[in-house]
């Protein structure tokens, strides 16, 4: 199958191509035209389903570019008010026409002809979305989606001054890589120092953001917000059990390995006490990597290793250069974080990143990339509804990629032993993301089960999870202060409750695609694409086996990749 990067905006039927959202006065004829259509036959019905894709595309597009522009600049106070007003006088007066919408398709006769194969997931979602409406959640879904972006405010104004230089908390990370150990030690204070001066307005930021979300799962007659986000996130393929049973099998198969690769670093830097400033550091005299020094040139380069593994996939980076939808250097006042944002009309997403010279960069450009071709390959699908994939898909993905694009890291690193060092610790990081994913995981699933617990218990009950999922290779001693809040630097926790464990299977259906690459790396590119080709057309577990991968993270099947990926790290040596 021949895929081009040559994207089309879709062209307009329904809406005026001149037509942009400027108050709801203007949106809502059109909600009033879908409501009060009448629909006599299949065809009409599916004409119909045609034009509330075209809205749903175009409403989309306008929030993205809002939330866009407000995190590359925090600092403005006009792109801060256009996010709130769209998500205070827009999306509340959207959300009742878009459940008497879904009710109408749910009951129009013609909806028992619509090819069951083509629409099963769309209308499992449609019938999802009307089991969890309540009229009474509108205004305070609407303040959650404000408060929630407060996390971005707080955070994008976080600088520390590191040799006479302010440096936002990204750019600093740099230095936790260099070989002076007293300057990476005086780093990793001078950023955890800066944390804490915020704890306590995140803390209470928290707070608010729990209290707020578990009123919407009661009133969504939940007994809690973890269960009713399950079934907001269409978790229908899984459920609360077996992501206990994947903490559990992190902690029997992951961290022994994790603790093995933090016993190798200490020995590498021939320290007594490995602590958590020396995690990144190279002996002295090896210089940290540098791959590259701007971000124009962070771009050239990921779109010539892209080129190099699939030219699909280095044409979808330059039209998005093109297009100018990439904003990717640290800078104060920027939120921080990484994402690639899709775009419905348009199709090329946008790429935001914060990248300060550093291999997590090459990670963070390549898995960003890995997300923007899903955009491109989901983008012809006839409705918006069909490009509403499982996160978890989405995030195999991105994952994929940065293993496929190892390959091709030489156009980063011309030195062979630079780029064996690059890859070893990208292999690392494969392995030592998981006990963080679960503590993640697991922290989440603690706060929603318990929403009254105190500040108190909540940071007790943190340090708890945090030490079951902490090396033991690591000495951590004189830092509980640190540790007590560390979990404030998640961003999902604020912004995207409970999407985290997508990262942990998505990483193994990753590993999956990547023995298949080593084995016939056609065949994993053509699985690859055609998985994301289909969007969110098919459940869950028929994406993965579309992808040539079985849906399982049973402790089996993580202990049998967490030892692959360990031959393939053992093996860059030899």
């Amino acid at each position: 199958m021949n895929h081009t990067a040559d994207i089309k905006k879709i062209s307009r039927h329904f809406l005026p191509e001149s037509f942009t959202i400027t108050s709801w006065e203007v949106l809502e004829p059109y909600f009033k035209n879908l409501e009060d259509r009448n629909i006599n036959s299949v065809q009409e019905l599916e004409h119909w389903l045609r034009d509330i894709s075209e809205l749903e595309a175009v409403i989309s597009e306008d929030a993205c570019w809002r939330q866009i522009r407000m995190t590359c600049d925090t600092e403005n106070k006009s792109l801060e008010q256009s996010y709130v007003f769209f998500m205070m006088e827009i999306q509340p007066r959207m959300q009742p026409y878009s459940d008497r919408l879904n009710r109408k398709l749910i009951e129009n006769p013609f909806t028992k002809e619509l090819d069951s194969k083509k629409y099963f997931t769309y209308l499992r979602n449609v019938k999802k979305n009307i089991d969890l409406f309540r009229e009474k959640n509108i205004p305070i879904l609407a303040e959650l989606n404000v408060e929630s972006q407060h996390y971005a405010m707080i955070a994008g104004k976080m600088t520390v001054q590191v040799q006479g230089q302010e440096y936002t908390l990204q750019q600093a990370t740099k230095f936790l890589e260099n070989p002076d150990r007293n300057l990476r030690e005086e780093v990793y204070r001078k950023i955890n120092d800066r944390r804490l001066q915020d704890k306590k307005e995140l803390n209470e930021l928290f707070t608010k953001l729990i209290e707020k979300r578990q009123q919407v799962a009661l009133n969504a007659g939940f007994e809690n917000y973890r269960d009713f986000k399950f079934v907001e996130m269409g978790r229908f393929d899984y459920t609360k059990k077996d992501c206990f049973q994947f903490h559990e099998a992190v902690r029997l198969h992951v961290m022994p390995l994790v603790n093995e690769i933090y016993e190798h670093k200490k020995k590498k830097l021939s320290l007594l006490s490995l602590r958590p400033w020396d995690i990144d550091a190279e002996p002295a005299g090896t210089e940290p990597l540098h791959p590259f020094k701007t971000g124009e040139e962070l771009i050239s380069k990921t779109i010539s290793c892209f080129n190099e593994l699939d030219p699909f996939f280095s044409s979808c980076l330059a039209k998005m250069k093109e297009m100018g939808h990439l904003d990717l250097e640290s800078r104060k006042g920027k939120a921080p974080g990484g994402y690639n944002m899709p775009l419905m009309e348009s199709g090329a997403p946008f790429i935001f990143m914060n990248a300060a010279g550093q291999l997590d960069d090459i990670t963070t450009i390549v898995h960003e990339g890995g997300h923007a071709v899903h955009s491109f390959l989901a983008h012809d699908l006839e409705l918006s509804g069909f490009k509403d994939y499982p996160t978890e898909i989405a995030e195999v993905a991105s994952m994929s990629m940065e293993l496929f694009s190892m390959d091709h890291w030489h156009v980063f690193f011309n030195n062979k032993e630079e780029l064996i060092r690059a890859k070893e610790q990208q292999l690392e990081r494969v392995i030592t993301i998981f006990p963080w994913i679960a503590t993640i995981d697991k922290f989440q699933h603690w706060v929603y089960e318990h929403p009254g617990h105190t500040e108190e218990v909540r940071a007790e009950m943190w340090m708890q999870i945090l030490d079951e999922f902490s090396s033991t290779a690591i000495d951590f001693s004189g830092l509980d202060e640190y540790r007590r809040y560390s979990w404030q630097r998640q961003l999902h926790l604020f912004e995207v409750p409970f999407y985290y464990i997508e990262y942990g299977i998505a990483q193994l259906g990753a590993i999956g695609l990547w023995k298949q690459y080593k084995e016939n790396n056609k065949l994993a590119l053509n699985n690859y694409m055609k998985a994301l080709s289909l969007g969110g057309t098919k459940t869950l577990p028929e994406l993965f086996k579309a992808a040539g991968l079985a849906f399982d993270f049973s402790p089996a099947s993580i202990s049998e990749l967490m030892q692959f990926v360990k031959k393939e790290m053992d093996s860059l040596n030899n």
